[in-house]
């Protein structure tokens, strides 16, 4: 059965394995589960979380992946299908500004939702540039309403006459320009064409080759705001893992997937270490790329083989520092982005060239200006994060990722971080060795496939496989992308996918 004409009329299906549990694997399991399927959700790690993991050491908390909450409707989505509200399950607090940013010449910017507020730091640089803010404002604003309001980035991109359709749309909106030419268009100064361009880097993309769908984002966070929630990202994890536990659903930790089971063309359940576990479907949030090379036989494989997996452009991974230092630094905002003098050339050496550079950019994560309970008092948990070339490199990780450390830890030093090292009480590193070991992460990647218009809607991975009926794929490497709104959406998408599969299973909540 590989088509919904080949489904029995009246069968739904009883059961489901969800692979992986990011937060595409928690809000897929949810939806599946409120539909009154049983879902197993199986991850190979100690906890649930994929990329969204915690780690504590020394009385020191650290969110270990995504550290920001965007599109908080859409989160609610996810908990009206348990039967709840996003309100009631954790608390938010607004953060301003969303980001503080230092520039190389020591200028900085309070990137935040507040037009005034970002016009008048927009004069200090160009005063040109501040008349034209509500411009590109106004020209993101209808990409923000496709993808958000009407549900581009929940709709599966399986068939190409969608993706047909939209490219009138995509014409009309500009939307075919890549990032920075989007927002150079508007803006002169060097200042502003990276902060309203810098965001698809966020979700691995490289802002001189992402298109400009992805400017939505700007439009997205002042129209939502940028968001906390008390006890770091990890408590939005374990809100869903409770959802999902009170539905009904079953979850199984330690549990590597050794290999999906195909019979006759289809996705019957996945093999663990202690056995079979059957199923009537298989959502996978594991990498795309892993999903499809490892855990599913070549002879099962006419379109995603290893040659077409290997072809694909897999973002750039990330170096990881976990710093618990002994005071406070409070030049640091919740979210700091510390930029070199080098921009496309940098991201050229990480993306293309593929080199470990001398230089680098940052961005710093400290908790701890919003919520004293992430460290002891008086101190601070900080999480630096340098973008790096994925595993395509050849970089060797065991003998270089100290030195880098070093020269990182140098660096912000010199930059401001005063005596850092003499208060640190954790150092912890998480290298794109470990994004391959600890998340099966294909190439190390940090985000999944690299959003550009080659891998965007319906040339990135479909969420209904084109090789085996009855799998289907959530999280950052097929659509819409990276992000937490972006795998969340992917999860819809799947269930929509689901739902047109088993016609007897209603539409209701889509």
């Amino acid at each position: 059965m590989n088509s919904v004409t080949e489904q029995k009329k009246g069968a739904v299906p009883r059961t489901a394995i969800v692979i992986g549990s990011g937060f595409g694997g928690l809000s897929a399991a949810i939806r599946l589960q409120s539909r009154g399927i049983q879902v197993t959700l199986v991850e190979q790690r100690e906890k649930v979380g994929g990329r969204a993991y915690q780690m504590k050491e020394g009385g020191y908390t650290f969110d270990m992946g995504p550290s920001l909450i965007t599109a908080p409707q859409i989160l609610d989505k996810v908990f009206a299908c348990a039967g709840t509200s996003l309100s009631a399950a954790l608390p938010l607090l607004p953060l301003d500004p969303f980001y503080r940013v230092f520039f190389h010449d020591h200028s900085r910017f309070e990137y935040n939702g507040s037009p005034e507020g970002m016009k008048a730091q927009m004069r200090q640089y160009n005063a040109a540039d501040a008349d034209r803010y509500d411009d590109f404002m106004k020209a993101v604003a209808p990409i923000y309403a496709e993808v958000i309001e009407k549900g581009l980035g929940s709709r599966s991109f399986g068939n190409p006459w969608t993706m047909i359709r939209f490219i009138p749309t995509v014409i009309r909106l500009g939307a075919w320009r890549t990032a920075t030419q989007f927002a150079n268009k508007y803006f002169k100064d060097w200042r502003h064409r990276f902060v309203f361009s810098f965001h698809s880097l966020y979700i691995g993309g490289n802002p001189f080759h992402c298109p400009a769908i992805y400017q939505m984002i700007p439009f997205l966070e002042r129209a939502q705001g940028v968001w906390y929630t008390p006890g770091g990202m990890y408590s939005l994890t374990r809100a869903l893992e409770k959802a999902f536990i009170g539905l009904g659903g079953v979850v199984r930790t330690s549990t590597p997937v050794t290999r999906i089971r195909v019979e006759g063309g289809r996705a019957t359940g996945v093999e663990i270490p202690e056995g079979f576990l059957p199923a009537d479907l298989v959502v996978s949030n594991a990498d795309v790329g892993f999903t499809y090379a490892k855990l599913i036989a070549p002879e099962h494989r006419r379109k995603w083989t290893d040659a077409k997996v290997n072809r694909q452009e897999f973002t750039m991974s990330c170096f990881l520092i976990f710093l618990g230092v002994k005071k406070r630094y409070p030049e640091l905002a919740h979210h700091t982005l510390i930029l070199a003098e080098r921009y496309k050339d940098l991201l050229k050496d990480i993306f293309k060239n593929k080199i470990l550079p001398g230089d680098f950019s940052m961005y710093v994560h400290a908790p701890t200006r919003t919520d004293d309970t992430m460290a002891p008092p008086g101190c601070e948990s900080l999480m630096v994060l340098v973008p790096v070339a994925n595993q395509a490199s050849g970089i060797d990780w065991k003998t270089q990722a100290q030195p880098y450390a070093d020269k990182i830890l140098d660096f912000l030093e010199q930059w401001g971080l005063t005596d850092l090292r003499e208060n640190l009480e954790v150092f912890k590193l998480f290298t794109p060795d470990d994004f391959e070991s600890e998340l099966s992460a294909w190439r190390g990647n940090a985000f999944g496939i690299e959003p550009r218009l080659s891998q965007t809607g319906y040339f990135r991975p479909h969420n209904r496989s084109e090789d085996l009926a009855g799998l289907y794929f959530t999280g950052a490497g097929t659509h819409p992308g990276a992000g937490v709104p972006g795998v969340m959406l992917s999860a819809e998408a799947a269930e929509r996918c689901i739902v047109e599969d088993w016609p007897a299973l209603t539409k209701k909540g889509l």
